[in-house]
């Protein structure tokens, strides 16, 4: 597959606004993420209509930066790739209004990518020698699930979780922790000097067959844990993120080694915010080193939303061909193995 030369990569599906520039397809030459962590911090969490706002206001800017910093002019780009979902549609149109309207001035395509598609690419960005066929495993503050990727066929969803997200599961037990925002690093730091043997918490759907998730029953547990103690203590707050975290990194290393079995494959891809997650890379190390298996986490600025991975899954769109043209809408929810903006979706 001859990739593109030079592709621009847009993503604002939720609170950060990123664009990057990425040569062959792998090589990151500029990668410019805006984040809003100030804007959100208020309120607890991220708020729509505050985030679309915001990204009105920076996308120009960060998408000059980015075209900068990699030394290329517009006129140089072969192919604009923007995220089209899913995510909060505000905040998608953004970034997809810009970018179609940037391909069109400059005549050149412009293809939708899959948040998701961009997370799996990272591990792929994050080591030339990683291909499929291999298990994936995506989990961030919306998404948690396990695909088979392979060379030739649509991803095959395995598992996912069946109610909350694993990062949004983070982050609410932070703020019942009264911890500040963002949640997920702040709770990982906290439990880093905590007694992860504190507490038993329960491992949801650990002994049932399958590799579906959920996580609603420990947050739950978590509540009425923090309810029974009362007023919490520095000692108190670290030993409850400690377990939770346990609890939680338990659940997701022992479904990825049953979808290694399962599929008889041997290779792992770790992916999304939560895949930035210390406990959780040292535990996967260690069942990897077990199972025989190879896992590949991309660095953390890789795991989080950034624009680099959306450009390196756009130019294998365009490598093949594809222009999803002005028609290219935005959408909130659509599975990864049905794409909806093709004549096949």
């Amino acid at each position: 597959m001859s990739f593109p030369e030079l592709v621009l990569g847009i993503e604002s599906s939720c609170d950060e606004m990123a664009a990057a520039v990425v040569r062959g397809g792998r090589e990151i030459l500029a990668s410019t993420v805006r984040g809003q962590a100030q804007v959100h911090q208020p309120y607890g969490g991220v708020v729509p209509e505050l985030a679309s706002r915001d990204h009105v206001r920076s996308v120009s800017a960060v998408v000059e930066a980015a075209l900068a910093t990699a030394g290329v002019a517009p006129q140089a780009l072969q192919g604009v790739a923007v995220t089209a979902g899913p995510g909060l549609v505000g905040s998608l149109l953004v970034g997809l209004s810009f970018g179609k309207a940037l391909a069109y001035q400059l005549g050149i395509p412009v293809v939708g990518v899959h948040h998701l598609s961009g997370h799996l690419m990272s591990a792929e960005l994050a080591d030339a020698h990683f291909a499929p066929p291999y298990v994936g495993l995506v989990i961030s503050g919306g998404h948690t699930a396990l695909y088979r990727i392979s060379e030739a066929a649509p991803p095959l969803l395995l598992g996912e979780t069946r109610d909350d997200a694993v990062g949004e599961a983070f982050d609410k037990v932070a703020t019942s922790l009264g911890l500040p925002y963002p949640g997920g690093p702040a709770l990982a730091a906290a439990a880093a000097g905590g007694d992860d043997g504190a507490v038993a918490f329960p491992r949801p759907l650990l002994g049932e067959a399958g590799l579906d998730f959920s996580f609603s029953g420990l947050k739950t547990a978590v509540t009425l844990e923090v309810a029974r103690r009362g007023a919490l203590g520095p000692g108190d707050v670290a030993d409850v993120a400690a377990c939770f975290e346990a609890a939680a990194v338990d659940v997701l290393v022992a479904r990825a080694r049953r979808a290694l079995a399962q599929e008889g494959l041997a290779r792992l891809a770790v992916v999304g915010g939560v895949a930035a997650n210390r406990r959780l890379r040292r535990e996967m190390l260690g069942a990897a080193q077990q199972d025989a298996f190879a896992v590949v986490f991309p660095p953390p600025e890789l795991c989080t939303d950034n624009a680099a991975m959306i450009a390196a899954a756009g130019a294998r769109l365009l490598a093949r061909g594809e222009d999803h043209g002005m028609a290219l809408n935005s959408f909130s929810r659509a599975p990864l193995e049905r794409v909806p903006w093709t004549a096949a979706g």
